[in-house]
């Protein structure tokens, strides 16, 4: 969601100058009867500057020199010069004839052959020399690395200049460059610059990136911006099997697979650099796959790659993303190595695939130079610091980018900075920017406070019936040491109250000591997840769902209140010890949470009940995230959304005494997700929960399989459970989820166009409950444990119009259980690329 509200920023925020490109050229490449020739080589004559055309013979060109001609090639067609009277050319009809018979190079039309083609006689040598190249080649490296992100809007023609939203903001297209021809644009809106000494050791299989300059345009210490920028523009090495964009696994053209996904054509050879290579064409084998086309030029001797160009076929099902395409170039140092030195990156962003659509080009140029290699670092120095801190690389003055700036600005990127100072000052800008600013984060700004989140004004469920929220919390800035949130709420069927606060305060920035309490005071749905912390303005879904599936009067008072300690022992690893209090009482009528103190007995059959739990806790947790991306250094910080795996172990002590408290007990939990993406088969989640509870203990403070009797989909729940249907003391569950991305439709022809994206999954759990805490059970709900494995199965589609998904879910057993759901429809919404 966030990904797609900042890209609407970037969509409605128009102010720049001139676009960067001297030589512009764009058109179609067409056979004698007219019909598109795709995946046509198109080249500017005298250089090595090309791209390749998509599926409909379609292509676009730029750079920043001058050239005076196109030479446009394709396997089975005759080579043709195109002379460029103007610097910006637009809508050629570049007609190719057969092509006579050649004897130098063996040519391949339509699909290729997987025997006896030399192109793949020479990628077979590349993935052998392929550990061999480049920094593989050494046993440490050292260079510097220069980033520059750029977005730039598409296609505004001068209506979209004189809407009403840009009142007070006109200035800002006084310099478009609008064609005569076509009347696109190209208005550069954002550009970020960073500077980083990297260091690798390919032993220890472990590279370090220090960042020593950073530079944003207009919007300077906005954490979700740049955590939107590095999600985006994840790193990648073209030698990969598959690469990764947009959270999309795309089969690179240098895959071991690549043989059953592309065609190769070896199309030429020269002299590049004074090195001799080879010039292979590649275009993908079926539609709607995630693949590219293009070509790369690959020396005869140690099989390196020299320059690559590829672009993402337009059939690919990814949303959002008319294309891609990515550039790099190599230099060859010490007469063999060669040494990625270039590398480009361009996505244009749009709402739809139409030719004319208007859209956001986003770009990224990373530049590499002084390499130095077999310089051995400690193993302690590539050790990740916990929270990296120094304001100063965000301040660098102007004499320091002029010195590490690998390129100059062009006029037009230079102009950017300024433009955005002055388009901050603007009443309207501030308008607009804030309520992308409401959607994106759930909170309106006010000075030094948020109020929100805003999407949990309104709920609904049994008890309280229509439930009103407001609340907020502090906010001075995104990398706030401390920050206090508050909330109240009031149902309208109890006539009663509820409030919830907390704060959290960093007293260590270094190891991110962090002190946090509060208390809340609210009606709560427990066991709507087994792995529970006591975050005090937690609250589940399952309370305050406005539709349900049946009955969802099962809910609780709870009056909780914590104290905890914790800190980051090394990167991605917290540990945590606190103290909490709570009493739980029944808040419906129907449901009950009562217990025996006393056993019944024959001088007292109906033993001694007690209604309401109030409980002490002391525990302690460990979490470990390997690979997991933040963004900032404050108490509380925004992630990179990439996936990372994610374990976690709590331990928890009930301290019978400590005021009042009723029970003593030991419990231990763990959890753990591991993505794996599947290269060209998609990407598995797989879940694993599993706790025990030692001790006697009563109903409220049970492990609760949890069900969902909401119409929405709810991560780490049972779709086809209710609430309250099976509870356990010691339970172990399995989940696993696994997203085709498309793969499976895309073979389907009828259904190829849908774009929709393919589920399964399974989810099973076995649980316990003991004999003591059945003998204390005075709930009068029935305890059920699925002491046989109960296990249900889902099928879904997703990319419905692009942002909704429906799951199927069939329960596999317990069929005869009362009020079973054998069969669930849930649904979800959401926005992906």
């Amino acid at each position: 969601m966030k990904r797609i509200i900042l890209l609407s920023l970037f969509f409605v925020f128009a102010f720049a100058a001139i676009a960067t490109a001297q030589t512009k050229v764009s058109g179609i490449v067409l056979d004698k009867s007219n019909q598109p020739i795709p995946f046509a080589n198109v080249v500017f004559k005298g250089s090595n500057t090309g791209i390749v055309s998509n599926e409909d013979g379609r292509f676009y060109l730029e750079s920043p020199n001058t050239y005076t001609a196109l030479v446009v090639t394709s396997a089975g067609f005759s080579d043709k010069e195109v002379p460029l009277e103007k610097a910006v050319n637009y809508n050629f009809k570049i007609v190719l004839g057969e092509a006579e018979a050649l004897n130098e190079v063996v040519i391949y039309t339509g699909k290729t052959s997987k025997k006896n083609n030399p192109a793949l006689d020479i990628l077979r040598k590349i993935w052998e020399r392929k550990r061999k190249n480049g920094l593989y080649q050494f046993n440490q490296y050292q260079m510097q690395k220069y980033e520059k992100v750029e977005f730039d809007m598409n296609t505004i023609d001068s209506a979209f200049m004189k809407n009403k939203l840009f009142k007070g903001m006109e200035f800002v297209f006084n310099h478009v460059d609008t064609s005569d021809v076509t009347g696109k644009t190209y208005l550069p809106i954002f550009i970020n610059e960073s500077v980083y000494d990297v260091y690798g050791d390919n032993k220890l299989k472990k590279v370090k990136e220090n960042l020593t300059g950073n530079k944003m345009s207009g919007f300077n210490g906005n954490q979700q911006i740049l955590s939107f920028v590095k999600d985006l523009y994840s790193d990648y090495n073209i030698y990969d099997n598959h690469l990764k964009f947009f959270d999309k696994s795309f089969t690179s053209p240098l895959s071991k697979t690549g043989i059953d996904v592309y065609n190769y054509v070896l199309k030429d050879s020269a002299y590049i650099d004074k090195k001799w290579c080879f010039n292979i064409v590649f275009y993908p084998r079926r539609k709607n796959e995630l693949t590219f086309k293009g070509d790369f030029w690959v020396n005869d001797t140690t099989f390196a790659i020299k320059k690559i160009n590829m672009g993402v076929t337009k059939s690919a099902n990814i949303n959002w993303v008319k294309d891609i395409y990515i550039e790099q170039e190599f230099e060859v140092e010490n007469d063999s190595v060669f040494l990625l030195t270039r590398d480009y990156m361009m996505s244009d962003f749009a709402l739809n695939k139409k030719e004319k659509s208007k859209g956001v080009y986003g770009k990224r140029t990373t530049l590499y130079r002084n390499h130095k290699f077999n310089i051995q670092k400690p193993e302690k120095f590539y050790k990740e610091e916990v929270n990296f801190i120094d304001n100063a690389v965000y301040e660098r003055p102007p004499e320091f980018w002029e010195e590490n700036r690998f390129e100059k600005l062009n006029k037009d990127e230079a102009g950017i900075y300024k433009m955005l100072d002055t388009l901050q000052t603007v009443k309207r800008f501030k308008q607009l920017y804030n309520l992308v600013s409401i959607l994106g984060s759930g909170y309106i700004e006010f000075k030094n406070f948020d109020y929100g989140p805003i999407f949990s004004t309104f709920g609904y469920n049994e008890v309280e019936g229509l439930r009103l929220r407001v609340g907020g919390r502090t906010y001075f800035g995104p990398n706030d040491p401390w920050r206090i949130q508050a909330y109240t709420a009031y149902g309208f069927d109890d006539n009663k109250f509820k409030y919830g606060v907390s704060g959290k305060w960093m007293v260590d920035k270094k190891n991110r000591v962090i002190i946090s309490g509060g208390n809340r005071r609210d009606i709560e749905q427990i066991g709507a997840s087994l792995t529970t912390t006591n975050d005090v303005l937690g609250r589940s879904f399952a309370s305050s769902a406005l539709f349900t599936t049946g009955s969802n009067g099962k809910l609780t008072n709870i009056n909780l209140s914590n104290v905890s300690i914790e800190m980051e022992a090394k990167k991605n690893f917290i540990i945590q010890a606190g103290l909490s209090y709570r009493t739980l009482e029944s808040a419906s009528k129907t449901f009950s949470l009562d217990y025996y103190t006393t056993l019944p007995s024959a001088a007292n059959p109906a033993g001694v009940v007690q209604s309401m739990v109030k409980q002490s806790e002391a525990n302690i947790q460990f979490e470990y995230m390997p690979n997991r991306k933040t963004i900032g250094y404050g108490v509380e910080r925004d992630l990179v959304d990439s996936p990372f795996s994610h374990f976690f172990v709590n331990f928890s002590y009930g301290l019978k005494g400590v005021f009042d408290s009723d029970f003593a007990y030991e419990k231990i939990q763990v959890f753990y997700r591991q993505p794996i993406i599947i290269g060209p088969l998609g990407r598995t989640n797989i879940t694993i929960e599993t706790g025990k509870t030692f001790g006697t203990i009563p109903l409220g403070l049970m492990s609760v399989i949890p069900g969902n009797q909401t119409y929405f989909t709810i991560e780490n729940t049972f779709s086809n459970l209710n609430f309250y249907e099976f509870v356990t003391d010691q339970y172990t569950t399995l989940q696993w989820n696994h997203d085709f991305g498309g793969r499976l439709f895309a073979r389907i022809p009828f259904m190829r166009k849908l774009n929709w994206r393919e589920f399964i999954g399974i989810r099973a759990v076995h649980g316990t409950i003991s004999d003591a805490n059945r003998a204390i059970n005075a709930s009068g709900l029935p305890y059920n444990a699925p002491e046989k494995v109960y296990w249900e199965y889902n099928a879904g589609i997703g990319n419905i119009f692009k942002v909704f998904r429906l799951d199927f879910s069939w329960r596999g057993n317990y069929l005869d259980m009362p009020d079973a759901h054998k069969f669930a429809i849930k649904g979800s919404f959401g926005f992906y690329f």
